[in-house]
């Protein structure tokens, strides 16, 4: 399947994007060395046609997982069906599973855009802009429909994972799920998952919410790093499954099934005509020695 492509570029960095296959990144790379600054995709995962197999894409309009089927809004239950093959629960939103308009095109920025109406109406907008070796994310939602709803946001950026990976990201604490995939409370950070300072990935496969997050990450690769700063999201996701060449490191306005735990933190209630927002900015630094 042919995807159609978008090519952004600074004198740093080059982006692809593919608008179709909801308003995925699909390769970032250094420009100098050709290595890959996110998941790099080939030309099989491209044509499977799945954003799970790219760079990145965004979350709208909720992060994660939501259980019970639905969620309790002010007019009333909004049931949902899981939307995966691969989960029992709805994941992610419907914003990536949809394919975006192309508002604007020019050498270093797109505006991709969505009108959706799944599962309930809202409009989406992505802002990309490279500039000096810094890919900038901007996603805003307004609320479209007539009934308020809650919701949340997120970016869903894969990073290569090779054995000098480090991450720093500090949090207050994590959710932690008594059984399955749905967290029931929070809890101290145990040391391995502990990112105040540069640290190894754990081995063991992770796949949490973080919270009291003030927006500051640093990713260490071989031959450069990434300084990250996200607004917007006081919370970030971490998967790192075992045994991959990848892992996620995901800024979120809130943690998994925030519709269901206590204050339905992170969470904003929109009318119709409001609007929310998170950006992210990914930093490339190459290493003086390289």
């Amino acid at each position: 399947m042919s995807v159609p492509l978008l090519h952004l570029q600074d004198h740093l960095t080059r982006l692809t994007l593919a608008p179709s296959l909801g308003a995925s990144l699909v390769n970032w790379q250094a420009k100098a060395t050709g290595q890959a600054l996110l998941r790099p995709a080939d030309p099989t995962a491209l044509a499977s046609a799945s954003p799970r197999r790219l760079g990145g894409y965004p979350l709208a309009p909720w992060s994660n997982r939501i259980g019970d089927g639905g969620f309790a809004n002010p007019d009333g239950w909004l049931a949902l069906a899981p939307n995966t093959e691969h989960d029992p629960y709805p994941i992610h939103g419907s914003a990536w599973q949809q394919a975006w308009q192309v508002a604007h095109h020019s050498e270093r920025r797109a505006r991709l855009t969505l009108d959706s109406q799944v599962p309930f109406a809202y409009q989406a907008t992505l802002d990309v802009h490279l500039l000096a070796g810094c890919l900038n994310l901007d996603l805003h939602v307004t609320h479209r429909d007539a009934r308020p709803m809650w919701h949340g946001l997120g970016l869903h950026p894969y990073f290569p994972r090779h054995r000098e990976t480090r991450l720093h990201a500090p949090a207050h604490s994590v959710w932690l799920a008594e059984q399955g995939q749905l967290p029931t409370r929070q809890a101290p950070i145990p040391a391995q998952w502990n990112f105040a300072r540069l640290l190894a990935l754990p081995d063991d496969t992770v796949d949490h919410a973080f919270s009291g997050w003030a927006g500051e990450c640093m990713i260490a690769q071989p031959g450069y790093r990434l300084a990250c700063r996200a607004t917007g999201a006081g919370h970030f996701l971490l998967f790192c499954p075992a045994g991959q060449p990848f892992f996620c490191f995901e800024p979120v306005s809130h943690p998994i099934n925030a519709h269901h735990l206590p204050g339905r933190p992170g969470l904003k209630l929109l009318e119709q005509g409001q609007a929310l927002s998170l950006g992210l900015r990914l930093h490339y630094q190459p290493d003086q020695s390289s």
